[in-house]
């Protein structure tokens, strides 16, 4: 069953996005994530984002501790950096091509299916984002539309309310820039999940098409 499986769609080619799962101190700063686009290799100098710092890769280990030379799309990996602090890293940053860097922003547009609800959602309403490796808390801007449950078409008109089994598009908001890419380019950074009051993920939007739009 599983070699019938079909492979992920990994872009090689692409530019350079690793989210940071882990940091720490050892011999200088270490990084710790899964190379989501693109590849990465030893003296790089790439740009972490969102708080565009400009760092070099002095060394790089695989999952078994090996130092190696370069590593692809797909793998997880151990980046020792030069030029950032661990004290000014935060899990959710990610590391980047300068020449191609992964969006950052404060508010984006985008699809989302309310799984699990007990009250009606209006605008103002705050939850906890969780996209790839990134936790921060998020609020609804604006609701823009609903779509038609019938015809699956989208309104017009901005409805005053959301409800459990809706989908709708609406304007999310965060206090702090944050990265994230539109699923239809990068699907593994453009996925996302809301949770709220620690229950389980009430919204869901990974089967769907984000609309992300950059401010």
């Amino acid at each position: 069953h599983l070699d019938k499986m079909p492979m992920v769609d990994r872009k090689f080619m692409g530019p350079l996005m690793l989210p940071i799962a882990e940091k720490y101190k050892d011999m200088g700063t270490i990084v710790v994530g899964k190379i989501e686009s693109g590849r990465l290799s030893r003296n790089d100098s790439l740009v972490l984002m969102p708080n565009h710092t400009n760092v070099e890769v002095s060394q790089i280990y695989n999952e078994v501790e090996d130092e190696i030379q370069s590593a692809i799309c797909g793998d997880n990996v151990r980046v020792r950096l030069k030029g950032a602090d661990d004290d000014d890293i935060s899990t959710g940053f990610v590391l980047t091509s300068p020449s191609n860097p992964v969006h950052a922003v404060r508010q984006f547009e985008a699809q989302l299916a309310i799984l699990e609800h007990k009250n009606i959602i209006c605008a103002g309403y705050s939850a906890i984002l969780h996209c790839h490796t990134l936790s921060e808390e998020v609020s609804l801007a604006a609701l823009l539309h609903y779509f038609d449950k019938a015809t699956g078409r989208k309104s017009r008109k901005p409805p005053q309310f959301a409800k459990r089994g809706q989908k709708i598009v609406a304007l999310l908001e965060t206090a702090q820039h944050i990265c994230i890419e539109r699923f239809a380019d990068h699907p593994q950074m453009g996925r996302f999940t809301l949770r709220d009051e620690g229950q389980l993920f009430f919204f869901f939007s990974a089967s769907m098409t984000l609309m992300i739009c950059f401010r």
